[in-house]
C-alpha cells in the first residue's frame, strides 16, 4: 500500500470539480463487465455547470450521479484477503455518508464513510450525473 504522503484527495481530482464529496452518500455498490459502480447521491456546488438553485425546502443541490472505477481489478474493504472475488467483495459493501476519497497511488484509490474503508485499483474514476 502508499504511505500518505503520496496521497491526492479528491478535491485536487478533475473528476470531481465543483461538487462535494463529504456531503454526498452512497446509496450502493455494484460491478458490470469489470467496472465499479458506485451509485451516489452527489452534492452539486453553485460553480458545477448543472448546479439549480434549491427548491425553497431543500437546503442544498443534490443529485443522483455514478463514480465509475473502469478496469476495476483489485477490492478490499476489511473483508477476507483470501477473498479475491470483487462482486462478492462489492456485495458486502455497506451505505452512508462519504468522509473522502483519495489517489494513494497510480490507479490504487481509498473511499472511506459510514460504510468503511474500501481500497479500489482501478482506472481513473468517472462521475456520471445521471438522467433526469
Amino acid at each position: 500500500m502508499a504511505s500518505d504522503t503520496e496521497s491526492v484527495d479528491w478535491r485536487k481530482l478533475r473528476e470531481f470539480a465543483d461538487v462535494d464529496l463529504e456531503r454526498s452518500f452512497v446509496l450502493s455498490w455494484h460491478c458490470e463487465a469489470g467496472t465499479l459502480l458506485v451509485d451516489i447521491d452527489l452534492l452539486l456546488l453553485p460553480d458545477h455547470p448543472f448546479y439549480e438553485k434549491p427548491r425553497p425546502a431543500e437546503k442544498v443541490c443534490i443529485r443522483p450521479a455514478l463514480i465509475e472505477f473502469p478496469y476495476c481489478q483489485v477490492v478490499e474493504a476489511g473483508t477476507d484477503p483470501g477473498d479475491d472475488d470483487i462482486a462478492v467483495i462489492v456485495a458486502g459493501l455497506g451505505v452512508g455518508a462519504i468522509m473522502g476519497l483519495r489517489l494513494l497511488a497510480d490507479g490504487h484509490y481509498e473511499i472511506r464513510g459510514d460504510f468503511g474503508n474500501v481500497e479500489i485499483e482501478a482506472e481513473r474514476p468517472l462521475l456520471r450525473l445521471k438522467g433526469p
